[in-house]
């Protein structure tokens, strides 16, 4: 029986919880309704909790009230998609409550669980039943009964356990998007595969090394208390690696890097660029680099913060704030996505910085974050261009001196159509905002990706490496042919009488393939103005918007 939870206790359940995910992550992504190669909610899930642990490990709190205010900063940081992002508010819960205690008990506990659920249905607009939401709530609700009458956290988080799974199961009858594709909640999943490993951990069953992933942290082997943060003349450790996809000579990045840091080296060959820089700018640097190819790999470190931990602490979880760019204008712009023609066409529309992410790729609130605060301008827009980055992009508001806009864009043509909507020099905050928001509401946008295995939604047999269709977010079908998926496409586009149809072509298509796709959604749709335009994009070959 065990009836109080230490700091110790309770950071060895969030490090076996953030290996259980990785270990599960997966099972958890292959639950998405349609076999998308996105592979989101696992991988995000994983990657908000693993912040939280590497965190733990670094300040190896001493009461339970740090561990979980260090868990909670963390998991905000570090959130990606909106499974993250609810997942870091659960936790953000969780910490309010445990705040100031050296241990907590089940009635603590079950407290801080409801406050969590409290925390993440308020952040969301539109709750829906038959997500993590629901398991959560659950299972909240159930450590609450528990604890009017028990004392034992074990039992606690049994019974909210049992009643976590019990809701993930019914997740298929009360989502119908669920019930068409015949799938429980990926989120929901992920958070029982969390309570699992918590429990297990508080009954002494695993260590995170019983997942079989390495948690072992890098020995100490200097002491870098010698030296003040001031020292450090450049914030940001920045390395990346960039394909070539022109001619441009490596010698003109590292002359320009040379003058916007140090440590600055270049090593190239006939189809990369590495590179690693220290730079008070990495989203310039990452905007340069975009003019030589697509971004293939991308590190970035805090090296102030990095030199604040290893010079020991107290336990606190880090405030230490990101370098903010002096204001040289009233209204900046941030835009996600991926794809070396996107980010150029985004930047010719006005775009400040580039966040490197999209499908597969969600990018941290803390990446969101970086880039606003580098925008030198007093108000900054951003455009999330995936339904999935929103509420990361959301979360940003309150963790920066800057005004922060975030325009709901769920698509990149949205986000494209939004941009040509505004005129940031003559047009008032209201104004920009009206704009972006009725110019992306004219767009309708149809994505050709491939299907990532077999699959039968609402009766609809797909094979997995077929080409797979979506309209406005629907399934328009699958095909071996994509021609006969765009034939298709033309002909649901015309029903909306479009004056203008984009295709944005990906990294993986010939021009003269995009050309004849142009060609079939023409001739269908002949009085619309047609534009093909290599995006680049990785994941969909074809990003199509009609307007």
């Amino acid at each position: 029986m065990r009836e109080k939870i230490d700091s110790a206790a309770f950071t060895d359940m969030i490090l076996c919880a953030a290996a259980a995910l990785e270990a599960n992550k997966q099972q958890i992504n292959e639950l998405n309704v349609f076999p998308v190669p996105d592979g989101d909610t696992g991988t995000n899930m994983s990657m908000t909790m693993g912040a939280a642990a590497a965190e733990l490990k670094r300040k190896n709190p001493k009461s339970v009230g740090d561990a979980a205010r260090c868990t909670a900063d963390a998991l905000l940081r570090g959130a990606r998609g909106n499974s993250g992002v609810i997942l870091s508010l659960l936790f953000r819960g969780l910490s309010k409550v445990l705040k100031g205690k050296d241990t907590c008990d089940a009635y603590d506990f079950a407290l801080a669980m409801n406050e969590g659920v409290e925390a993440a249905y308020n952040a969301v607009m539109k709750p829906s039943e038959g997500t993590i939401l629901t398991v959560s709530r659950l299972s909240a609700a159930a450590a609450s009964d528990f604890a009017e009458t028990g004392s034992d956290i074990e039992l606690l988080l049994s019974c909210a356990l049992e009643s976590a799974k019990e809701a993930l199961a019914d997740t298929i009858n009360l989502n119908p998007v669920l019930k068409k594709a015949g799938v429980i909640d990926a989120g929901g999943k992920g958070y029982v595969i969390i309570l699992e490993a918590m429990l297990a951990s508080l009954r002494g069953e695993v260590t995170p090394d019983s997942y079989g992933i390495d948690t072992s942290e890098a020995k100490e082997s200097a002491d870098f208390s010698s030296f003040d943060t001031g020292d450090i003349t450049f914030t940001y450790c920045t390395e990346f690696i960039v394909g070539r996809e022109n001619e441009k000579s490596a010698d003109l990045l590292r002359t320009y890097l040379q003058r916007i840091g140090d440590s600055v080296v270049v090593v190239d060959d006939e189809e990369i660029i590495k590179t690693h820089v220290h730079t008070n700018d990495p989203g310039v640097v990452l905007t340069e680099a975009l003019t030589y190819g697509r971004l293939l790999k991308v590190k970035i470190e805090n090296m102030r913060e990095q030199h604040s931990e290893l010079a020991g602490g107290t336990g606190e979880p880090s405030a230490q704030p990101v370098k903010s760019a002096e204001p040289e204008k009233e209204f900046g712009v941030v835009v996600v996505c991926a794809g070396t023609g996107m980010a150029n066409l985004f930047t010719e529309l006005g775009a400040d910085r580039i966040v490197t992410g999209g499908q597969t790729m969600n990018p941290s609130t803390e990446d969101i974050l970086n880039a606003v605060e580098s925008t030198p301008a007093k108000t900054v827009f951003v455009f999330p261009n995936n339904k999935n980055i929103i509420m990361a992009a959301e979360q940003c508001i309150p963790l920066t001196d800057k005004k922060v806009i975030i325009i709901p864009t769920v698509t990149v043509p949205q986000g494209v159509s939004a941009m040509l909507g505004m005129d940031t020099y003559s047009q008032s905050e209201e104004e920009l905002t009206e704009s972006a928001t009725e110019a992306m509401k004219n767009v309708h946008t149809a994505l050709i990706t491939y299907a990532a295995r077999d699959s039968d939604f609402d009766g609809h047999e797909i094979k997995a490496g077929e080409f797979l269709g979506l309209l406005d977010g629907s399934l328009l079908g699958s095909s071996s042919d994509v021609n006969d998926l765009i034939s298709k496409l033309a002909d649901k586009l015309a029903d909306f009488s479009p004056e203008f149809i984009t295709v944005y072509y990906g990294q993986d298509v010939k021009t003269d393939d995009a050309q004849n796709i142009g060609g079939i959604l023409s001739e269908k749709n002949p009085s619309a103005e047609l534009s093909v335009i290599n995006g680049g994009q990785p994941v969909y070959y074809y990003m199509i918007s009609a307007e």
